[in-house]
């Protein structure tokens, strides 16, 4: 898959409020299925649709526990969040710079106005 097409799943998959709800408790540790259903007060087959996304997306990973195969611990997975970040820095950078050529162009015309 490319990076362009892991970045469009990570978005489409972020759109959603409640999957960055989800992503925002995840940040503090890994949760089970039901934990973060009972957080954010949603039924268990909503989040399970969510979480199903979101692990199809990449955003997470889960696992079942040794003692219980029928629990599964979701827990954040950094390589799509630091994709996103190099992105977002690189959009950052391109404004940046054009907004540095701007300023050099508009000081430019002022200097030669006076």
């Amino acid at each position: 898959m490319t990076r362009a097409a892991r970045l469009d799943d990570t978005f489409a998959a972020l759109a959603d409020p409640t999957r960055r709800a989800v992503v925002a408790l995840l940040r503090d540790e890994p949760r089970r299925a039901s934990d973060v259903a009972d957080a954010l007060s949603m039924s268990r087959p909503a989040m399970s649709r969510h979480l199903r996304v979101l692990r199809k997306a990449g955003l997470v990973e889960e696992e079942a526990l040794d003692d219980d195969a029928r629990v599964r611990i979701y827990r954040l997975r950094r390589k799509p969040f630091s994709e996103l970040r190099t992105w977002l820095d690189e959009v950052e950078s391109f404004w940046a710079d054009q907004l540095d050529a701007f300023k050099a162009h508009a000081e430019a015309r002022a200097r030669r106005r006076s």
